[in-house]
């Protein structure tokens, strides 16, 4: 093959680097938008969001069971971080088995967790949502700052050489309700933080279409003898309730003919 001219390599140089130049933004826009898809259910700096997500699954039957005692442990041996196990749900119908797991997770481990969950199966729905507790946040921190400030404002008091007896006593209630309002605070701001920190997380397993559609049809097929002894046992309870009704029916009927009859018989003839 004769080798192309000079002019036709140079002309082409220009055009294999555009090309090079469109793949490399092609794969680098790919993977900004699976790390946006990850971003995106992570709290950002400084907000106060409580995250919660609820994944729809399908499986095949076989796989439900052991894929929920596998996503179980992942939790709890922390394989993607910090988890806690909230509810475990397994239950068997049939051919249709199905369950759910309820787990509160670390935001890094959500994502690998539904990944593990999802695997070899189907992720049908998947639904984020987030509570912003920003208000709550902050009225707990005044409500604390302001039970703090009393309390240190009350043992000045208490120390007083002139206070009376019932003075005294008084202070010492209100600083007991005042440190059980604090207590309480602390365990409010603790729970709102566990919110925020971490992500919960519910996976519901789920069969596979087409193995609903064959168990809804064996089920069907053998419920089929059931359903037919049950009419059947039907019409034999409802024949044996009317056969007495008949029976008097029959009876009446032909007592009223035989009166009929008889009346006939006495009416003379006309003329």
């Amino acid at each position: 093959m004769r080798p192309l001219p000079r002019w036709t390599r140079a002309a082409a140089l220009p055009v294999l680097l555009l090309a090079l130049a469109a793949c490399a933004r092609h794969g680098d826009s790919a993977a900004d938008a699976g790390g946006s898809a990850e971003a995106a259910v992570a709290s950002p700096e400084g907000a106060f969001l409580a995250y919660e997500h609820d994944v729809q699954v399908q499986l095949e039957a076989a796989q439900i069971a052991p894929r929920i005692q596998q996503v179980a442990q992942a939790c709890q041996s922390a394989k993607f971080g910090d988890c806690a196990v909230l509810q475990v749900d397994q239950r068997s119908s049939g051919d249709q088995p199905s369950g759910e797991v309820k787990v509160r997770i670390a935001p890094k481990g959500t994502e690998p967790l539904i990944a593990m969950a999802g695997a070899g199966g189907t992720l049908q729905s998947r639904n984020t949502r987030a509570e912003d507790l920003a208000q709550q946040v902050a009225d707990t921190a005044l409500t604390r700052a302001r039970l703090e400030k009393e309390h240190a404002r009350l043992l000045s008091y208490q120390d007083r050489k002139d206070l009376k007896i019932e003075d005294l006593m008084a202070i010492t209630t209100r600083l007991s309700e005042i440190e059980a309002g604090v207590e309480q605070a602390s365990k409010e701001a603790a729970q709102q933080r566990r919110r925020i920190d971490t992500q919960l997380l519910t996976i519901h397993f789920d069969t596979t279409s087409g193995q609903r559609s064959r168990s809804e049809i064996g089920e069907a097929l053998s419920e089929s003898g059931s359903i037919l002894s049950t009419s059947i046992a039907f019409l034999i309870r409802a024949a044996a309730a009317l056969l007495p009704v008949g029976v008097l029916a029959v009876i009446v009927a032909w007592g009223v003919r035989a009166l009929w009859r008889r009346r006939r018989r006495r009416l003379p003839p006309n003329p």
